[in-house]
């Protein structure tokens, strides 16, 4: 065997199907695209959501709901995660830095301070919201509470 006489195995090359270049081709006269209708024309392609006729999904189904505008996405931080945080860095303050540094939130994201778990030392906390409860919570050990 040399390279002059290499070949590929016999049935794993097919010949190209060529469309539309005259009787002797067999695949003359339409084409392989059949009789007549829009799939048969030139330019022809579909509506991603074209079933057929069919009643399509998007029309079928009903409205409802609707996206208020005006809406405020927060991130979450319980007075557990800032105990956490305080105990850890041993920090008095706990800002919004401190929060990005911590990886708990990203520079663009807006805080809001929860009262899930226990908050056992006074602490300054600076956020963008608070909940009442967590504002109690922080207040009752004599620490301050400021929004951004």
């Amino acid at each position: 065997m040399e390279l002059h006489n290499l070949k590929p195995a016999k049935g794993s090359v097919k010949k190209e199907k060529r469309i539309g270049r005259g009787q002797g081709s067999g695949h003359g006269g339409t084409s392989t695209r059949g009789h007549k209708g829009a799939k048969s024309r030139s330019g022809y392609s579909s509506k991603r959501s074209f079933q057929g006729g069919q009643m399509p999904l998007q029309r079928l189904v009903p409205k409802y709901g609707f996206k208020n505008i005006n809406r405020v996405e927060y991130k979450a931080i319980n007075l557990s995660t800032i105990q956490l945080l305080a105990e850890n860095l041993q920090l008095t303050t706990i800002d919004f830095q401190a929060l990005i540094d911590a990886g708990f939130v990203s520079k663009n994201d807006k805080v809001k301070i929860l009262a899930k778990g226990e908050l056992k030392s006074k602490l300054d906390v600076k956020a963008h919201a608070f909940s009442q409860k967590a504002k109690e919570a922080i207040e009752t050990l004599e620490g301050t509470t400021e929004l951004i």
